[in-house]
């Protein structure tokens, strides 16, 4: 039985009017065509991508009315189209995605490292109040007063036990010099105070460490590539150099990447003003042209060392892949991510957003570091990743994988849990934090008890032989050995903790001076522990 009401009567006209204009669409598109080709078979003008495109718009309209008129259930038409549209795009490829308004705040996060709010990582699980676990330095929260515990109980007067950690974070953003009020109860004291505190604009730094890594060599850790980044790059060079840094790390790894003109501005701090850092090709002539530094350098004889890895990707293998090319830099480390494409932002109806991939970007030497081609997908949708991709580095440093058991205990935030934890019993540590043996071992006693996977590489091994012996009826045939084996492979929490304990200790370490001193303070303990930077440099000089 077909029934109609108001709703779908309203739908199946909006419909009909898109259809209708789809077909204008479509006959402009065809008289364009006869226009740019000149007389032009039939079939051939309806082969062309522009009539495909018209008509598949015009079935999915049709689709769309058919399900507003007949479908059984309540349609919510709008998240429908949504996931229709999101799905399109990710069959392209990762980076061209559609932004909702709500999401805008995100996104202007992830490009200009600016949002407004109070200033700090939190954590939200069903049921529970929102926890705070890093107030950035100097920002709104750290000045009203909140520390790494302190659980939020009320925002604007309204609990947050059933919300989500999207919601409550939604809520305590806002336009900068809005006041927020918070119902807190403070994690050393167990006090249940109100705050008010003011919103600011919130900026995350690039620049997420530097100083002076050993003798005469400065450092400088970048997490990203957001709007400004390089004018703070340069700063943090002057700095070192004013303190006495004749050479320069710049550390690459880990770091995804972001906006293309800092790449080029960061370049431009150690190369001759007019020097070719990119170039970029595209289907929309804008997109074919060369970029070339602006300013005037800053150092162009500083002796300069990059470090990548693997997830070193987008604009950080742009200034790598530059400098390399300039002969400017050595680059160490491990073979870069290789995104080798450019997206640029298109404003879409309802303040909504669209990035969308427009070109590949080449090194001076005419490189494209694109290690997979997204075009090119196999039948069941698998893409090949061509190992040539990405940036080599100069001087080979492999760094040593995290165990199964660590990553565990990273996922599952066991460390910062703990770390938190460590700062409610402890009033104060000096920053050069070293964790004691018997300290190491209360975390063992915690973190046994917490849930997460603490097999090890060999025991998950040994359970999937366990799976495959039973699946193909073998089990019974090789019980005892299996089970000899299990008793020397198999181990309890406890055992692997202290097993691994070389590795965990310095992530742990980490953890605990961030509570203390906030995130910057935990690059140098990370830098003690760091052999392959050390290997790096160790090689690097022994090249001058």
């Amino acid at each position: 039985m077909l029934r109609r009401t108001k709703d779908t009567d309203k739908i199946a006209i909006f419909v009909r009017y898109m259809s209708r204009q789809m077909k204008r669409m479509m006959k402009r598109t065809a008289l364009a065509v006869v226009l740019l080709l000149g007389v032009a078979a039939p079939q051939g003008r309806a082969q062309s991508q522009h009539f495909k495109l018209g008509q598949s718009m015009e079935i999915e309209y049709a689709v769309l009315q058919e399900l507003a008129q007949a479908y059984v259930d309540t349609i919510q038409f709008d998240k429908m189209i949504l996931s229709g549209v999101r799905a399109m795009l990710a069959s392209l490829d990762p980076y061209t995605v559609y932004i909702s308004e709500e999401e805008g705040d995100d996104f202007e996060l992830m490009t200009t490292g600016n949002y407004g709010g109070v200033g700090s990582l939190i954590r939200k699980l069903p049921g529970e109040g929102v926890r705070i676990i890093e107030p950035y330095e100097n920002s709104p929260a750290t000045k009203a007063g909140l520390q790494p515990g302190d659980m939020i109980l009320e925002i604007d007067g309204i609990p947050v036990y059933d919300e989500t950690s999207e919601q409550s974070s939604g809520r305590m953003k806002g336009q900068p010099g809005t006041d927020v009020q918070f119902k807190v109860v403070k994690g050393r004291t167990k006090d249940t105070v109100d705050l008010v505190v003011t919103r600011e604009r919130i900026h995350v730094s690039d620049i997420a460490y530097a100083g002076i890594y050993r003798d005469d060599i400065g450092y400088i850790l970048l997490s990203g590539f957001t709007a400004n980044m390089a004018e703070e790059f340069k700063e943090a060079v002057r700095q070192l150099k004013e303190a006495g840094a004749r050479r320069l790390v710049i550390d690459l790894r880990d770091n995804g990447g972001g906006v293309m003109d800092e790449a080029i501005n960061l370049v431009s701090t150690f190369v001759p003003k007019g020097t070719l850092v990119v170039s970029s090709k595209g289907r929309v002539e804008e997109m074919n042209r060369q970029y070339l530094t602006t300013d005037a350098p800053l150092d162009t004889t500083m002796p300069l060392l990059v470090m990548v890895n693997g997830h070193s990707a987008s604009a950080s293998e742009i200034t790598a892949g530059a400098l390399q090319d300039l002969k400017r830099a050595t680059i160490a480390g491990e073979r870069s991510f290789g995104k080798g494409l450019i997206q640029s932002v298109r404003p879409m109806p309802y303040n909504s957003q669209m990035k969308l991939t427009t070109g590949k970007y080449y090194t001076p030497s005419g490189r494209c570091v694109q290690a997979i081609d997204y075009s090119n997908r196999h039948e069941d949708g698998s893409l090949d990743k061509d190992p040539g991709g990405g940036i080599a580095p100069d001087i080979e440093v492999t760094s040593p994988l995290l165990s199964r058991p660590t990553a565990s205990l990273v996922y599952y935030d066991i460390l910062g849990s703990y770390a938190i934890e460590y700062f409610l019993a402890h009033q104060s540590i000096d920053r050069d934090f070293h964790l004691s043996d018997a300290e190491y071992e209360d975390f063992v006693h915690y973190a046994a008890a917490q849930d997460f996977d603490a097999r090890t590489a060999a025991q998950t091994a040994l359970d999937q032989m366990i799976k495959a012996a039973k699946a193909e009826d073998l089990y019974d045939n090789y019980k005892e050995e299996i089970e000899a084996l299990q008793k020397k492979v198999n181990m309890d929490k406890e055992t692997v903790l202290r097993a691994k304990k070389d590795e965990i200790q310095p992530l742990l370490e980490q953890e605990i001076v961030t509570c203390y001193y906030f995130n910057r303070a935990s690059v140098p303990v990370a830098l003690r522990y760091d052999e392959q930077l050390r290997e790096a440099v160790d090689k690097w000089l022994s090249r001058q």
